[in-house]
């Protein structure tokens, strides 16, 4: 990172580190009161909501053969990912869950070059196994040190493989529209899915009856708005006013946030979680290092829920 940027843009990168690294601990919040899919189907209702003024001023952009493209954006990038995530937070830490979230650029590579073609040099297999190795240690191996498969972790490596594919839709498919039009139209798309549930088979109205219910709507509410829509504009923002290289180490401080939070509200974290968070985050520096160096493009994918991968070339 460039020590020539502003104070105010290194503030800018760890307020949205700490808004997106939080986002899991707001879906552990929801989850007290709520189902996984009832936390899921409001963040995307209160998200597309914060967004629709924007996106209906937009939909006039949209090109006739882009609508499909962009309905599989939102379900891959937003609809699918929401399940999957609260599903997984049911039985694993939300610390372990941010870190397993970082897996997101590695499988953007991994589809780009197996499904669009793209070329994958050497040190990108490298950092390809090591991110591996450390998802291995994160799924098999509990905060005791003890082998033990938790198969609800595969739901967060499943999310970040929708994310992978979703950052490769969005690169070949949409490159004339902008973050704000493909997140907002996107979620509007799936929004219908999210009302139906909420005013179906969801109990969200008996469940407030509970005053603890009120903070877990509100942590999800939050999650959805600023979690969501506001950390976009704000990523949007940072990458306007520094460079796609400086926003991309994003992805490297919202797994230390996410474990934080995890720790302080009484999780536990192992010498061998930290070890495959840092294998991780390894794997990611070294798959993208050589990309990030000489095109300037960022494929960050941090928040689930966040549209990934909405990157833009340093000119």
């Amino acid at each position: 990172m460039n020590q020539a940027h502003p104070l105010s843009s290194w503030a800018k990168l760890f307020l949205l580190a700490l808004v997106w690294g939080s986002s899991f601990w707001l879906i552990k919040t929801g989850l007290q009161t709520f189902t996984p899919t009832e936390v899921a189907a409001l963040r995307l209702a209160a998200a597309a909501a914060c967004l629709a003024p924007f996106a209906l001023v937009r939909i006039r952009r949209v090109r006739k053969h882009q609508w499909p493209v962009l309905l599989s954006v939102g379900m891959t990038g937003s609809l699918l990912p929401a399940f999957l995530f609260a599903l997984a937070q049911t039985q694993i830490d939300s610390g372990v869950t941010g870190a397993l979230n970082a897996l997101t650029p590695l499988f953007t590579l991994i589809i780009g070059a197996l499904i669009f073609r793209q070329v994958v040099t050497g040190p990108t297999v490298v950092g390809l196994f090591v991110g591996f190795f450390g998802t291995l240690l994160l799924v098999l191996m509990n905060a005791s040190g003890e082998l033990a498969l938790n198969g609800y972790a595969l739901f967060v490596v499943i999310a970040t493989v929708c994310y992978g594919a979703n950052v490769n839709l969005i690169r070949t498919f949409l490159p004339d529209q902008s973050p704000l039009t493909i997140t907002g139209v996107s979620l509007l798309m799936v929004l219908p899915v999210a009302c139906l549930y909420l005013l179906g088979p969801a109990e969200i109205m008996p469940k407030l009856t509970d005053a603890q219910a009120w903070g877990s709507l509100v942590a999800v509410i939050i999650l959805g708005v600023v979690g969501t829509a506001l950390a976009l504009i704000l990523f949007n923002h940072l990458v306007q006013v520094a460079s796609t290289v400086f926003a991309s180490s994003v992805t490297y401080l919202i797994p230390v946030v996410a474990m934080t939070l995890g720790v302080l509200d009484g999780e536990m974290i192992g010498v061998w979680q930290i070890t495959g968070m840092g294998l991780i985050l390894l794997g990611v520096w070294l798959a993208n290092r050589k990309t990030l160096a000489t095109a300037g493009v960022t494929p960050v994918a941090s928040e689930p829920g966040q549209q990934p991968g909405q990157e833009r070339t340093v000119k």
